[in-house]
């Protein structure tokens, strides 16, 4: 049997594949990665397919060792990787030896990193996902976050050769595109110029869940409770504290604040990997404009899979 132990895991750090759609009416978020993109881009690097599960982790990545040659791949911006203490790059694969030891650094000007191994992470399907949804208890290893000297189980490696991405996404500039929310008249043209106007701030209040923001108060004129509604990953409700919260993957279902707007899913990536202390501002486009633009990036995204180079293999 083929296995990796977490050594010295990172925070947050959990089993995670592309998520659990089609559940929101029994009221269980999609989950997945915070960062989709990167994730598919770590499984690409080392020949599985898009649907196998990885490891997720904030911040930094913290130390494994795998019991049979695998090949890894680090993704989600750029980090020091090191095997046995030599440093090797991120955004490629690498082969892992048995008892070699894998450090995974702290992440440079991103949050989410992903830990992709061929094979995939063998744990039970759970709701038809591998994915960790914390809160509940749900999927990924016996539901919760990965620990010290845990050991996963991998799945069965199809031959494939090392990878190499030769333009990792790096994401630049504040800018955070959204389309108005359901609730979008419960705020008045003041509480909008605001919004829109003046910078906000990532703050360290921040997880699976949900991304707190700090900056100007918002004021909802038409009041800041609602009868509870639908949410999805980039609803942006605000509280009556006046400060947005922005709900991420691992959200709540349903929720009983006014929001303002949605961040636009070609923006979610970039949103999630803002580090924290870091300043945002916000552009409203249409719905239509945020399809326009989400059709084009999965295009390149696509693009970007492709165009993966194979790189010298060591192991021959």
């Amino acid at each position: 049997m083929n296995v990796i132990q977490i050594k010295n895991p990172g925070p947050m750090m959990t089993v995670q594949d592309l998520g659990r759609p089609g559940m929101l009416h029994a009221g269980v978020s999609r989950c997945g990665p915070m960062d989709t993109p990167s994730f598919r881009l770590a499984n690409a690097l080392v020949g599985n397919a898009e649907e196998c599960s990885a490891i997720e982790f904030a911040m930094f990545g913290g130390t494994f060792v795998a019991s049979s040659p695998v090949r890894i791949a680090v993704t989600g911006g750029m980090v020091d990787v090191k095997i046995d203490g030599m440093t090797v790059s991120p955004w490629e694969s690498h082969w892992l030896q048995p008892q070699s030891q894998l450090t995974i650094g702290a992440m440079k000007g991103a949050v989410w990193g992903y830990l992709a191994i061929s094979g995939g992470l063998n744990v039970p399907e759970t709701l038809g996902s591998r994915s960790t949804h914390i809160r509940t208890g749900l999927g990924g290893l016996d539901g919760r976050c990965l620990q010290k000297d845990d050991i996963i189980e991998l799945g069965e490696a199809i031959a494939a050769p090392l990878m190499v991405q030769s333009h990792p996404r790096i994401f630049n500039g504040d800018v955070i595109r959204v389309v108005p929310g359901p609730q979008a008249d419960y705020f008045d043209d003041e509480a909008w110029q605001i919004f829109l106007g003046q910078p906000f701030t990532i703050s360290a209040k921040r997880d699976r869940m949900a991304q707190s923001l700090e900056g100007p108060q918002l004021k909802a004129a038409r009041g800041h409770d609602i009868v509870s509604d639908g949410t999805v990953f980039g609803s942006m409700q605000v509280p009556g504290s006046g400060q947005p919260l922005v709900l991420m993957a691992e959200r709540q279902t349903t929720g009983g604040y006014p929001k303002i707007a949605t961040v636009a899913t070609v923006d979610l990536p970039k949103f999630a990997q803002t580090p924290t202390g870091a300043s945002v501002r916000f552009v409203s486009i249409s719905a239509e404009e945020a399809e326009d633009l989400l059709i084009a990036d999965r295009q390149a995204i696509k693009a970007s899979l492709a165009a993966l180079a194979k790189k010298p293999d060591p192991a021959g």
